[in-house]
């Protein structure tokens, strides 16, 4: 079985960026099993265009559990990948969809982007919730991992 971590080129820098996005994952996944965060997420997912139907079929808690579960069972799989590169794949696809949908949150939530002292061009495009910007080195990650999982 050929593992992630047989290939050569992997540094000290992609394992912190593994462990760092394992250590993310389980601390936002376990997060999400608190009422705080439950209603914290709920404005993202109902005005997102592939989530909006969760709260008709789940309550509020569950739907954060859920998203909750997906982020601990990515972050358990990219170890288990070091080891085994097929899983390194489902969790690569796994770390895209996480941090894909997370970005596109960017364009789907209304009010995330805020006009401030009057200037709606250049504050729309810097005054964000800035939490979301993170990702976009998560998902560079994960397409790294993906690329590399494929490499022949």
């Amino acid at each position: 079985m050929k593992a992630l971590s047989d290939k050569n080129n992997l540094t000290f820098g992609f394992y912190i960026s593994l462990f760092g996005t394992v250590l993310i994952l389980l601390w936002v996944g376990l997060f999400k099993f608190t009422n705080i965060e439950a209603n914290a997420i709920q404005n993202l997912v109902e005005n997102h265009p592939l989530t909006f139907w969760m709260y008709d079929v789940f309550s509020v808690q569950t739907v954060s559990n859920l998203v909750g579960i997906f982020e601990i069972v990515v972050a358990l799989l990219l170890i288990w990948g070091l080891k085994d590169i097929r899983v390194a794949r489902i969790a690569a696809i796994g770390l895209l969809i996480i941090f894909g949908t997370t970005l596109s949150y960017l364009f789907t939530t209304p009010g995330i982007n805020r006009t401030v002292s009057g200037e709606p061009f250049i504050t729309n495009f810097f005054i964000t919730d800035f939490f979301i910007l993170k990702d976009i080195m998560y998902l560079g990650f994960a397409v790294t991992l993906l690329q590399l999982a494929n490499k022949k």
